[in-house]
This record gives structure tokens, C-alpha cells and sequence, in this order.
């Protein structure tokens, strides 16, 4: 597929989202930059919110780590099913009662303004670092395959794609966004699906045989019990429910758009309603790999070193014309989806929990806007920075990569809110900063050297479990102070 070509597919899809965004998004205050004005459809929600959970990592990496790893990453998606349980039935209920828009107000509440600051940083720096390798595994894609030929760098590519997001997110913001989300979302199945058909008809095969090749395949392994080892079942489910209620739970980035929903009911039938789309999801994801790796090897093409290239490798130069442009669509889709809700949500977090917007008396709607563009750009520009770096110096797989920053930098949010939601113990003060700092730094020399003092083991993603320990433990130790009752305390 010619480099004007791929192009050309990526600026009618840019139009057509713009297009969409504008018509969502026309005439949005703040209150619907920031929560939709509480009129989100339930089902609205819950099918935009599968293209923004499984983002470009999932539509290229999980694939490729089939290669490596087998189907071990599904121990972790039905360890999703417990989290999202968890979700629905605590911290949901919680965020609707408070009614809040920052979900990091609630450790205001419940302690005091420096552990809601340390808690709205962490998520800052979770979802920058985050949201960054989710985009620069789709942008060096196109870099590699379009814009290199072009003479174009990479730094331009990644600037000029930041700058679309900007543009149709500037207005409407979670109002524009839950209508973009289910263009994307629509866009990254169909190409899911549209790739399974092209690679059944390279190999020959029907729907039915085709699902009979992966499960004869030796990559669909999905169950492993070596105790020692970072992909042992009961490591990787546990991990997966806790990921699940850091990542979607205690990330202001998922829960902003749950918050939209009318009522507390409708924003659970989104949750319940997209657990088992997600599971089954993350299933065809992982046979893609397989299938991937069966048309490569058949054809005696040459797996590339960073497993993260097959797919793209295969569909824009080995599969035809078809298997391109259904490629690019749906990367597309994974590369807007994944980040531009980011955008949103770092800037409600940093406006409501640094900021204090909420409390601003002093200024007017025009005033709070002004303050909401300027920190939007902003992290526009952190974005941008930390992609590049991740260009310079990223040589592993973005799926193993982003998990691996989630077990050091929501550790300190689980910590936080497991003090707050099952203790009566009170907490705060500057030295609750110090401590969350150095809890992922004790995690990190134990995840480092756990082989040597560990009798071989090795830490997998139940890290964020140790990591949320040391935080709480920590925070008991060093920063306790006399419990202040509250008129609405959790339980009662």
C-alpha cells in the first residue's frame, strides 16, 4: 500500500472524526467539557469504551506477543472481570454519592489536600506515561511504513498527530469525546474482524476452520503454573484484577466518561454490559497473533526482531491491498482512541486537584476556559516530549512496557484509596508525598534483585499489589494523625 494512500485513509477518517466531534460538541460549557452534563446514554458508554480500553497497544502488541508468550495475557483479562466487578459494586457507588468530577477529590475528603495532590500526581504521571507509549507504538508504525520513505521525522509526525487531537478535543471535551469513542470503537472491531477474514483467506480457511488452527496451534497455551516464573495463573488473574481497578477504578481517564452516565444504575449496566465484550475481545486479539504467526511462517517470511512490527509488517507489505487499508483504519482508530480522552482527563485532574477550579470564586466561565485551554495545551506538549523519549530509548514490547509502568506508578493510588475505603485511620500531611515517592523505589530494587534474594523469582504484575502494600504500610507508619470523623464517612 503506497505511503498517499495510507495517507489519504488517514485524513478522511481525521475529517469524518472532526466532522463528528464538532456536531457533539457545539455550543459545550464547562460543566459538558468536563462531565457530558451528566446526559450520557449508558450504552453510549459502554461500546466507546472498548476502543479507548484496548488502544493501539492491544490492536498491535498483544498480537505479537503470542510469538513469546503464548495466550498468558488472557490470565490477566480474566482477572479483568473481577476488578470491574469490584468497580461496579464499591467505587462507582462512592464516586455518584460524592458526587464528584475528580475522583481524587474523595482523598481530599477523606484526608486532607496534600494526599489529594499526591494522588491526582500519580495519576498524571501514570496516564502521561501511559498514554505516551500507547502513541508511540501507532506513530512509530506510521513512521516506519509511510513517513520515513517521506523524509518526514518523527518528531513532526508525532507533533502533527497530537495537534488533530487537539483540534476535536478543544470544545467539547467528555461531551464530544463519548461520540468520537464510538466511531473508534466501531472502526478498531471492524478492523479486528476484517483482518481475521484476510488472513483465513491467505491460509484457505473458513470462520470454523480457522478457529479449529488456533486452538491446534501450540501459541494458545493460556494457562501456566510455574510458581517462579512472571506467568503463573494465580500471578497474572490477581494482577489482572487489580490492574482493572487501578487502571479503569482509580484512573480519572475511565472513570471521567462513567461519571457522564444519568445514574449510578446506568453507569453499572455500562460496566457489566462491557466486561464480557472486553473478554471476548482481547480472545480474537490474541488469535490474530497466532494466525499471524502461522501466515509468516508458512510464507517463510522473516519475523521482524520487535514483535510489535509483525502485524503492520504483514498487512502492509505481504497481504494485499485489503489487508492494508483494513490495517490502517483500524489503527487509526486505536491511535485517536487511546489518547485523545487523555487529554481531557489529565487537564480536568490538574484544573480541579492543583488548580482548584471548582473553588474559584473569582472567576467567570470565560475565566475557567481560558485557564482549561492553556493547561490543555500544555499537556499537549508533555504528551509530545515524553513519546520522544520513549522513540529514543524504547527497545521492548509496549504491552509488557505499559503494564510494567502501571505496577510502579498506581501502586501509591491503591495504597491511598485502600486507607481510605477499608480503615477509619486518618492520614496526611507533606510527608504522605515523601513516602508515596519512595514506595515504587523500594519496589523497584526488590523487582530488580528478586532472582538473587528470591530463589529465582521473578515479579510479574502483582508488583502493583506490593507496590499499594509499602504505599499503605508506609503511609501508617509516618504520616497518621488523629481521625476526623466525617458527616457522610464511607459505611454508614
Amino acid at each position: 500500500m503506497s505511503p498517499v494512500l495510507i495517507l489519504g485513509c488517514v485524513g478522511a477518517y481525521f475529517a469524518l472524526l472532526l466532522s463528528v466531534a464538532w456536531w457533539a460538541g457545539r455550543g459545550a460549557t464547562n460543566a459538558g467539557y468536563f462531565l457530558g452534563d451528566k446526559q450520557s446514554p449508558w450504552w453510549l458508554i459502554a461500546f466507546g469504551v472498548i476502543g479507548d480500553t484496548l488502544s493501539g497497544v492491544t490492536f498491535i502488541s498483544v498480537p505479537g506477543e503470542v510469538g513469546t508468550r503464548k495466550f498468558a495475557y488472557l490470565q490477566v483479562v480474566l482477572g479483568y472481570v473481577l476488578g470491574y466487578a469490584i468497580i461496579a459494586t464499591v467505587l462507582l457507588p462512592l464516586y455518584y454519592r460524592l458526587q464528584l468530577t475528580s475522583i481524587y477529590s474523595y482523598l481530599g475528603w477523606r484526608f486532607d489536600a496534600w494526599v489529594q495532590r499526591v494522588g491526582s500526581f500519580f495519576f498524571l504521571l501514570s496516564r502521561t506515561l501511559g498514554a505516551a507509549a500507547r502513541l508511540y507504538l501507532a506513530v512509530a508504525v506510521f513512521q516506519h511504513f509511510v513517513f520515513d520513505g517521506l523524509g518526514i521525522p518523527f518528531a513532526v509526525t508525532a507533533a502533527v498527530i497530537l495537534l488533530l487531537m487537539l483540534a476535536y478535543t478543544w470544545q467539547g471535551g467528555i461531551k464530544s469525546l463519548v461520540w468520537t469513542d464510538l466511531l473508534q470503537s466501531g472502526f478498531l472491531l471492524l478492523g479486528l474482524v476484517l483482518s481475521l477474514a484476510a488472513l483465513g483467506q491467505q491460509l484457505g480457511l473458513g470462520p470454523m476452520a480457522l478457529a479449529q488452527k488456533v486452538a491446534e496451534s501450540p501459541l494458545s497455551q493460556v494457562f501456566f503454573w510455574d510458581w517462579r516464573a512472571p506467568n503463573h495463573f494465580l500471578k497474572q488473574f490477581l494482577s489482572g484484577a487489580l490492574i482493572a481497578v487501578v487502571m479503569t477504578g482509580l484512573d480519572q481517564n475511565s472513570m471521567q466518561k462513567n461519571l457522564t452516565c444519568r445514574t449510578l444504575r446506568e453507569a453499572q449496566k455500562n460496566i457489566f454490559a462491557f466486561v464480557p465484550v472486553l473478554v471476548l475481545v482481547n480472545l480474537l486479539f490474541l488469535a490474530l497473533g497466532a494466525l499471524l504467526f502461522e501466515v509468516a511462517t508458512a510464507r517463510e517470511i522473516v519475523i521482524p526482531d520487535r514483535t510489535d512490527l509483525l502485524f503492520p509488517t504483514l498487512a502492509l507489505q505481504h497481504l494485499g491491498g485489503f489487508a492494508a487499508l483494513v490495517f490502517v483504519l483500524g489503527l487509526t482508530a486505536a491511535t485517536f482512541n487511546s489518547a485523545d480522552s487523555v487529554l481531557t482527563t489529565l487537564t480536568t485532574s490538574f484544573c480541579f486537584d492543583f488548580l482548584g477550579l471548582d473553588r474559584r470564586t473569582d472567576l467567570d466561565e470565560r475565566g475557567r476556559t481560558r485557564i482549561r485551554h492553556r493547561v490543555h495545551i500544555a499537556f499537549a506538549g508533555v504528551l509530545l516530549a515524553v513519546i520522544l523519549g520513549f522513540w529514543a530509548w524504547s527497545q521492548n514490547s509496549v504491552i509488557s512496557l505499559v503494564l510494567k509502568m502501571a505496577g510502579y506508578t498506581y501502586g501509591p493510588l491503591l495504597g491511598l484509596f485502600a486507607l481510605g475505603l477499608f480503615t477509619r485511620v486518618q492520614i496526611g500531611g507533606p510527608r504522605s508525598i515523601a513516602v508515596c515517592m519512595a514506595a515504587p523505589l523500594l519496589c523497584a530494587i526488590l523487582d530488580h534483585n528478586s532472582k538473587s534474594w528470591l530463589n529465582g523469582y521473578v515479579f510479574s504484575q502483582e508488583l502493583l499489589l506490593l507496590n499499594g502494600i509499602v504505599t499503605g504500610a508506609g503511609l501508617l507508619l509516618f504520616c497518621r494523625r488523629p481521625f476526623i470523623d466525617h458527616p457522610t464517612k464511607i459505611g454508614t
